[in-house]
């Protein structure tokens, strides 16, 4: 029996495999969370740089001094003593539960983020894995919920959804539908566009009427890539779970929490968690909503 038959035979082995390559995709993912921001904050000073005649100093990028900073260089090291990460160290969720959540050299404490972010990471996997089961649908739906996990603490810190992931997203989810995957090419189409325009639309409307910026531009992309996976009839029962949400969140953090009012809140998080529940039920939902409301 090769390998293939076998998945397509024993889900648990499928189911397994999947949770397992979704835990070490999740420890890849903090990296990303990590660096992909500063990356972005480095180019643009490389970009303001080359028209400053004189630049400060100060401002000189990693890449300007010789030094590389990518994804994959430099290792991951402590921020505190600057030890190297061992390959031992860097077991998704266990080591960090080995070391007690601290630095192996320094015994500086880590965060609780790192195997948070590997254990949601695998966790969804594993559901995906389960739901689909083994095809198409299952595999693609790995990179649906890995880059919109990685999208969801990049705004969480930054406030930034960056276009290297919501960009290759929108195209690569016209590109699952092609073989209708999960919703027709036709309605995959229209979703990214629809996705796009609904909160353009939302956006443009509430700085006429306030003169303030309600939202990113990176939630019009992040809204089209749902729209290119999942379809155009799922759009709005996304954007009405993300806004429940994100006010039920807004007012806690208010109320509980003592955040200002003029304290902007992502909005990506939301889009991306109403996003995963369009994945799974989105269609179900859908259809009870119409049936009883015909």
């Amino acid at each position: 029996m090769d390998l293939l038959q076998l998945l397509q035979t024993t889900p648990m082995v499928f189911i397994t495999l999947c949770g397992l390559l979704g835990l070490m995709v999740g420890s890849f993912l903090n990296v990303v969370i990590h660096r992909l921001p500063r990356m972005m904050e480095q180019e643009w000073r490389e970009q303001c740089a080359s028209l400053d005649a004189d630049p400060d100093p100060a401002q000189t990028s990693p890449a300007q001094t010789g030094s590389r900073y990518n994804l994959l260089v430099p290792r991951s090291a402590c921020p505190s003593c600057g030890h190297q990460i061992r390959a031992i160290e860097n077991i998704p969720v266990l080591s960090y539960l080995v070391l007690r959540g601290r630095c192996a050299q320094c015994k500086t404490r880590i965060s609780p983020r790192y195997p948070i972010v590997e254990a949601l990471t695998g966790g969804l996997s594993v559901f995906a894995a389960w739901h689909f089961g083994f095809g198409a649908a299952a595999l693609t739906s790995l990179v649906f919920i890995w880059a919109l996990i990685a999208l969801t603490f990049i705004d969480f810190d930054t406030q930034l959804l960056p276009d290297s992931i919501t960009q290759p997203l929108l195209w690569l989810g016209l590109l699952v539908n092609f073989s209708g995957t999960f919703t027709s090419l036709q309605s995959a189409v229209i979703g990214a566009v629809a996705g796009y325009l609904i909160l353009w639309s939302v956006y443009w409307l509430f700085k006429l009427t306030t003169g303030k910026e309600g939202m990113g531009f990176g939630d019009f992309k992040l809204l089209a890539a749902i729209g290119a996976w999942l379809g155009w009839q799922v759009l709005p029962l996304t954007i009405l779970l993300s806004s429940l949400v994100g006010a039920v969140v807004g007012i806690t953090l208010i109320l509980f929490a003592g955040r200002g009012r003029q304290i902007p809140i992502p909005f990506g998080p939301y889009l991306a968690g109403g996003g995963l529940i369009a994945l799974f039920w989105g269609q179900s939902i859908t259809q009870a909503y119409l049936g009883v409301a015909l």
